[in-house]
């Protein structure tokens, strides 16, 4: 693990990398997978659909009768899952959105239903991480009749821990201007999210360009309102699966074991030292894993 790498940065430099805005060119200028994914952008067709006064941007492509709901994280879009998306969507239909400002999981659950309505889906698997995890402990609480099977990705059951920890800074965050909050994200970022994924280019060069426009304050702040919003889980009737790594910086080895505790029937599958965007930075073992949960039985 590339913890003291990073730790050698010093503070002049680690300043210059939090305040001077940077464009994707110069973002990704160091990241191999780059070209990949500014494919994925140029290719995919983005598409649109106005729920309760709030424009969704989703994608929706691929073959097979099976649809796959893929369900992003606070600091994530909608192509924050192109690889994966793109490796299984000559077996699947893969839907993505990136969420609008919406401070609850019923706002959610509706923009997401009626986008799956609009695009005529009946019965679909649903794979998210961190939020994107939450949310879809949210739909198999209230839409269980029709999902096949659930994915839980670095995650967290319905708990008082999270808000317990952030919220003085979440109060905090209201208040400041959006640069500031932006700053603070990319310096946990650098100090914590990358280091835990091995130094990947990627994810910091990733979730820089969310901090960078992709991202409103709006939605950052609105995103910690739904990770915070509780919910009665439910034991699912369907396969399901939790994802997590060992050294996730983001999901505590205590909400990782309250995860498995409320979903006590679930397999699952661990990854070792490989942070919290497993997806992004071994995206191969990643959809492996996914296959092989989706394809099985």
């Amino acid at each position: 693990m590339p913890g003291p790498v990073v730790s050698r940065i010093s503070d002049t430099v680690l300043l210059s990398v939090l305040v001077a805005r940077q464009t994707p060119d110069q973002l990704y200028a160091a990241v191999p997978e780059y070209p990949s994914l500014a494919r994925f952008r140029s290719g995919r067709k983005l598409r649109g659909l106005r729920v309760d006064n709030q424009m969704w941007r989703y994608v929706s492509f691929g073959s097979g009768d099976r649809v796959l709901v893929f369900l992003h994280g606070m600091a994530g879009a909608y192509d924050i899952w192109w690889q994966q998306l793109d490796a299984l969507s000559n077996r699947f239909r893969v839907v993505s959105f990136t969420y609008p400002a919406v401070s609850s999981l019923t706002g959610l659950h509706r923009g997401i239903m009626a986008i799956l309505d609009a695009e005529e889906v009946g019965r679909f698997s649903v794979i998210g991480s961190s939020l994107g995890g939450y949310l879809a402990q949210y739909l198999v609480a209230t839409e269980g009749g029709r999902i096949d099977r659930a994915v839980f990705g670095n995650t967290f059951p319905p708990n008082d821990l999270i808000e317990a920890e952030n919220g003085r800074t979440a109060a905090i965050g209201r208040l400041v201007p959006e640069r500031v909050v932006m700053h603070a994200f990319r310096r946990n970022v650098v100090t914590s999210v990358v280091p835990a994924a091995g130094g990947s280019s990627l994810v910091r060069a990733y979730l820089f360009e969310q901090s960078y426009g992709q991202m409103s304050k709006a939605q950052f702040l609105a995103r910690y309102r739904c990770v915070i919003d509780s919910f009665d889980p439910v034991e699912p009737s369907m396969p399901h699966l939790i994802i997590e790594s060992d050294n996730d910086p983001l999901v505590s080895r205590e909400l990782r074991e309250m995860l498995r505790r409320t979903y006590r029937s679930a397999t699952v599958h661990t990854f070792h030292s490989t942070g919290h965007f497993t997806y992004l930075n071994a995206p191969n073992e990643y959809t492996g894993v996914l296959t092989q949960f989706l394809e099985e039985g």
